[in-house]
Parts: structure tokens; sequence; C-alpha cells
């Protein structure tokens, strides 16, 4: 194979493994700097060596890779990934609503995101960067999400559309941290509570309620916050009226959302099934902050098999025109 494809496949794998981010992105520096290079550059070791980017771990895939070899590093990466077999779900979503680039605090420009979800069959793609109040994650003021949204429309071409959108946070009265004006020319608005998520049952609903009531919001994201496993360590679930939340998402036609990062698995198994029972719909999403764990709706869609989820009430499994069709409807 060639180094190229190996260092970005080694990339994309740890990406996956929600390794660490310094790893995966020393080794997509290293597939830039030698992109372009032809076999007899790379072949000159010393020269190699020296060039920016290109370290020892690099140097050494870049070097089996020219043997003519899988590079050790790929082939453990790929023996640790395993070969699941995909649900009968996975095969019908059509894209993802919730996604992260470099804007705010993804870890790769918006050119990488689009050519994996181009690489896995996605017919589209929301870019939802986070909102100026997380300032943590780089959020976008009014100001940057408008240089963004200019030009996200480039990014269209053979069958796949980048969509404009947002992760927009839930300020404490259910409030969304961003220009109303904005919000109605995006694509896809998903909501989420980032902050004071140990708020009293009873302050937490009302703030989720009116979010999923608010006709901007397409997507209620990460519904409870909880944590169940990482680096991050775990987060118990925000404790709420999921009954009452979900109730004011199915009579607004707001979508849940079915987090597909295993650290989240949000919402719990329980909520599903109260979500379902209060004629919900849901998007399956990444939450990818990398292009690599694009992939990881493996685990959304496997789950939401697993519990009963009617793919037809799933709207990442609907076409781009059914799709734009339901969140034209509250503007």
């Amino acid at each position: 194979m060639h180094p190229h494809d190996a260092l970005i496949e080694i990339a994309t794998l740890l990406e996956r493994g929600r390794s660490s981010r310094y790893k995966s992105q020393a080794f997509r520096a290293a597939a830039d700097a030698i992109a372009g290079l032809s076999d007899a550059d790379l072949a000159d070791g010393a020269s190699l060596r020296r060039r920016r980017g290109v370290g020892d771990s690099s140097y050494e895939v870049i070097r089996q890779a020219l043997e003519g070899r899988i590079p050790d590093r790929l082939r453990d990466l790929r023996a640790d990934a395993g070969a699941e077999e995909p649900s009968r779900l996975r095969s019908l979503l059509r894209g993802d609503l919730h996604s992260h680039s470099d804007w705010s605090d993804g870890l790769t420009s918006i050119d990488p995101m689009v050519e994996a979800a181009r690489r896995l069959g996605h017919e589209y793609l929301a870019l939802t960067d986070h909102s100026p109040r997380l300032r943590v994650a780089n959020g976008l003021t009014a100001e940057r999400l408008r240089e963004q949204m200019a030009i996200v429309p480039g990014f269209a071409s053979d069958g796949f559309t980048l969509l404009t959108g947002i992760e927009v946070d839930i300020l404490d009265d259910g409030g969304l941290d961003q220009d109303p004006d904005l919000l109605d020319r995006l694509d896809v608005v998903v909501a989420s509570a980032h902050s004071k998520l140990r708020m009293d049952r009873g302050p937490m609903t009302r703030r989720l309620v009116t979010a999923a009531s608010n006709p901007r919001v397409d997507v209620l994201g990460h519904v409870t916050g909880r944590l169940v496993e990482g680096a991050r360590g775990t987060r118990p679930p925000s404790a709420l009226d999921a009954r009452e939340v979900f109730d004011a998402c199915a009579a607004h036609g707001t979508a849940v959302e079915i987090n597909s990062r295993p650290e989240r698995q949000d919402p719990p198994d329980e909520l599903i099934a109260v979500a379902l029972e209060a004629g919900c719909l849901f998007a399956i999403d990444s939450d990818a902050h990398a292009p690599g764990q694009l992939s990881l709706l493996d685990h959304g869609a496997a789950r939401a098999e697993r519990l009963g989820v009617p793919a037809d009430r799933i709207v990442t499994t609907w076409p781009l025109e059914r799709l734009r069709a339901w969140t034209a409807q509250g503007t």
C-alpha cells in the first residue's frame, strides 16, 4: 500500500478508538508532509527524516509500506479494531447530523471530515461546531458562524452535501446560545446542554422542554449528558422527567439524538424506550470530532436496532429532500 494511505488509515483507526488526539494528529501531519512526493523521494531516508512532520514512528510506517508490506502499526490497529458485522440498520443510514471541525474543538479542518464522510457512503453530513458560550471548545461567534456558512456550499459534489449547522448550547433557562436569525438560516440545529448538568430535576426538565419546544431546534443532543467510560471519566445522567421532555420532542417534531460515542451511549436504553412510547423521532449521530470518529455510527445503529427503533422514525435514514423538508418545518 502507499505510505500516504497507510498513515491516513492509522490516524483514522486511532480516532475511531478515541486515542490521544496528539497521536492521530502526528500521523495526519506526516501524511500531509509526504503528500505528492515520488517513490524516489520517499525512499531517500536521510531527506525524509529531515522533513517537518515526519517522526520516528511515521518514518517506520513509510519504510515498511515502501517495502510492499502492511506496516506493523497498521496491522496491529486493524487487529484491535476487529471486523464486527454491521447491523442491518447501519446500512440504512444516509448521513449524520452532528460533527465538529477545527473551527471549534474538532481535530481537523473541514476537508478531511468531508472526505471521510464520502468514503463511508454518506449522502450528507451536518457541520455542527459549538456556539460561543462554550469557550473551552472555541465556540463560534455569530461572525465566525457566518464565515463558515459562506464556505459550506463549496463542499457539495457528486451526490454529497455538507449541511450548515451548529451544536447550540442550551442556556440555563432553555434559551439558545446564538443569534436567532442565524439559527433560522442553518440547515440543522442540534441543541445540547453542556453546563450545570447537576441542576435539580424540575429546572432541568423545564430547561430541556423549552429547548425541545423551540421551532428552531431540530435535534436534542446527548439528552442526559452522562459519561459511562473514557478518558474524561464517568458522569451520572442529569436528573430530569424524561417523559415530559420526550413528549415535548414528539409534539414539536424534534428528534431525540442517539449519540453513538461509546463514552456517552446517550440516552440510556431505558430512556430510549420512553422516547419510543412518546412517539419521538430519532437521529443516530456520531458527534465526531475527527474523521475516524464518523464511523462510530456503527455503535449507535447497533444499539437502536437492538432496542427496536423503527428505521422510518430515524431521520438520518431519510433522503436529503425529506430531511430538508423536516428541518424547514420550524422556520
